[in-house]
């Protein structure tokens, strides 16, 4: 395992449970001594190593043979390096985003479209996939990006039932394609709202969050991404295209944490979130894109739409007062968390039923019965990685593959278990509800959906 943060110490203790491992099987490293208390737990020591370009082969390398699993929880070391290793030394791979060297994010003598996850996505897969010849390295699954994608699949399916719709069981891509362009998907949003407070409130200076401070603060300051849908009509005024790869997704020019989105999850209903890149608003556009004679005829938008947890909104408002120059002091909530839950979903929306969301509704109180050392936030990823981790196990010879090319079903199946409520949900709401009553706007405000119903599995 590289990188000992809050999912580090999350997924530990449920390697043993899930995969009925033993200590003797697991070695950490990590840039730092933290969670050593955690670790200590199962008779296990930290290897302290920040590991850098310079000296990843020389501290790995010895520790990594044939059919060993490299877990990588890590920020600021190349998934390209690790995957690269991995791939030579036959050792399978997993991580929960695709990350660069330090400055990857952030280095203004790069361009951002260099900066983004869309750069970094096409160099993992110029890679090349290689099925059948190469030690599977699954990119990109946690929750989301990760369980997200088979919430999709998922999601697809009850609509199609729900709608009279007979199908054929999607196989591929295209089939999947082929069914969202049929029921009329014009917008995904991964919409997720924290509500977990702490008995602690945030102080002046302080980052405070659910999980990695670094990680979100990396992907915050990053242009803000998103799947491109085929039936857009508007150009955003910031809005540039990439002039390289799939060319399924564009970016602003402004980063994440300075863009607000609207969307909706059933406990809270609508929020005003933030539009953060991540891989998925991207996998899942290039996977749902139909071609004909070398012409996209249909794509969705895809986006990420994110409210963390309330003193992360303070956080972020102070990081941009800041100028986006990270506070002196940071703080991962767990074991103080007072209550709340994290909500995490799909919200498909265009189609005959109006909008519907699916996905995970898990309350601290839920976390804290289900494992050790986890709050709701951790919980859900550490789902998403244990169900990546069976899977390649059971396809050790996939090559490089994401989150998307994976049999959804079998993913639902293991990580369910720690997801809480996982419920489906038909909802009137869209984002123009609402808009201009109360200062005019140049919006269309008819709403065609008209359905409400609720679907819980």
């Amino acid at each position: 395992m590289v990188g000992f943060g809050s999912i580090g110490q999350a997924v530990l203790p449920l390697l043993f449970q899930h995969f009925r491992m033993h200590p003797g099987q697991v070695k950490i490293i990590s840039a730092d001594e933290n969670g050593r208390d955690v670790a200590g737990a199962w008779n296990l020591a930290i290897t302290p190593h920040a590991l850098t370009e310079e000296n990843y082969l020389a501290l790995l390398e010895p520790s990594l043979n044939r059919g060993d699993f490299l877990l990588n929880l890590s920020v600021d070391v190349s998934s390209l390096a690790l995957i690269a290793l991995c791939r030579r030394r036959g050792v399978l791979y997993l991580d929960t985003c695709i990350e660069p060297w330090p400055g990857g994010y952030t280095d203004i003598s790069l361009s951002p479209s260099l900066r983004s996850n869309y750069a970094l996505r096409e160099k993992a897969l110029s890679l090349g996939r290689h099925n059948g010849e190469w030690p599977t390295a699954l990119l990109a699954h946690g929750a989301n990006p990760g369980l997200v994608s088979a919430f999709v699949k998922q999601a697809l399916l009850d609509i199609a039932a729900d709608t009279g719709v007979g199908i054929t069981r999607p196989a591929a891509s295209n089939d999947w394609a082929e069914l969202a362009c049929h029921l009329g998907i014009r917008a995904i949003h991964v919409a997720e709202r924290d509500t977990q407070v702490s008995s602690r409130c945030k102080q002046q200076n302080e980052f405070v969050n659910t999980w990695s401070v670094d990680g979100f603060v990396g992907e915050s300051l990053q242009p803000s991404e998103l799947g491109w849908g085929s039936h857009e009509r508007h150009w955003p005024e910031d809005g540039v295209r990439h002039e390289f790869g799939c060319n399924a997704a564009i970016y602003l020019n402004r980063p994440g944490a300075a863009t607000r989105v609207r969307s909706w999850v059933p406990s809270t209903g609508p929020f005003h979130g933030f539009l953060i890149t991540h891989g998925e608003s991207i996998s899942i556009a290039n996977y749902l894109t139909l071609r004909q004679n070398g012409r996209v005829i249909y794509r969705p938008t895809v986006h990420y739409a994110y409210h963390p947890c309330d003193d992360a909104v303070l956080s972020i408002h102070e990081l941009s007062g800041r100028n986006w120059r990270l506070q002196p002091s940071e703080r991962v909530i767990r074991d103080e968390i007072a209550a709340g839950a994290d909500e995490l979903g799909v919200l498909l929306m265009g189609h005959a039923r109006g909008a519907y969301w699916y996905g995970s509704r898990l309350s601290i109180e839920e976390a804290r019965q289900l494992a050790p050392y986890n709050n709701a936030t951790s919980l859900q990823v550490v789902a998403g990685v244990l169900a990546g981790m069976a899977w390649v196990l059971e396809n050790p010879r996939a090559g490089i593959v994401e989150p998307d090319d994976l049999d959804h079903e079998a993913i639902l199946k293991a990580a369910l278990p720690y997801l809480g409520k996982v419920a489906g949900v038909y909802t009137d709401w869209t984002p123009l509800l609402d808009r201009g009553w109360l200062f005019s706007e140049d919006v269309d405000i008819e709403d065609p959906w008209q359905f409400k119903n609720v679907r819980v599995t």
